[in-house]
């Protein structure tokens, strides 16, 4: 298992990443995740960077909306960890249980004609294309 860097052994550096994770999220709480990459430096600040742009800068999609991509393709790729943690992100931004269980419907719904459309190599209809 990949150790994990708590803040007080972090380096100056790993530090301020922390820190800014803290601030933009308003929390004390750095998880598990974010202690993991932190073992690479550049790979913790490039991937803060990113999430900080997609997932917390203003856009046309709701920060729920984030969430519930991001569980979506979570849950396609199999990745426990992000399940969990972006599914408490969404029930604090108010996913409910039933909207959990309609995600997850659409998901399952999804894969299965994806791999049906990719099975039968159906052409793309002219209409669809732009």
């Amino acid at each position: 298992m990949t150790k994990l860097i708590e803040y007080e052994d972090a380096s100056d550096e790993v530090k301020a990443i922390y820190d800014d994770i803290r601030a933009t999220r308003q929390t004390e709480y750095i998880n598990n995740f974010w202690k993991a990459i932190a073992n690479h430096p550049p790979t913790l600040k490039r991937t803060w960077e990113s999430i900080k742009e997609v997932m917390a800068s203003p856009g046309e999609l709701d920060p729920l909306v984030r969430e519930l991509i991001y569980i979506a393709v979570s849950v396609t790729n199999g990745c426990d960890y992000c399940i969990s943690s972006h599914s408490a992100a969404a029930r604090g931004k108010g996913m409910n249980d039933a909207m959990f269980g309609e995600l997850l419907a659409i998901i399952a719904t999804a894969n299965t004609t994806n791999r049906l459309a990719n099975g039968y190599q159906i052409p793309v209809d002219e209409i669809f294309k732009t």
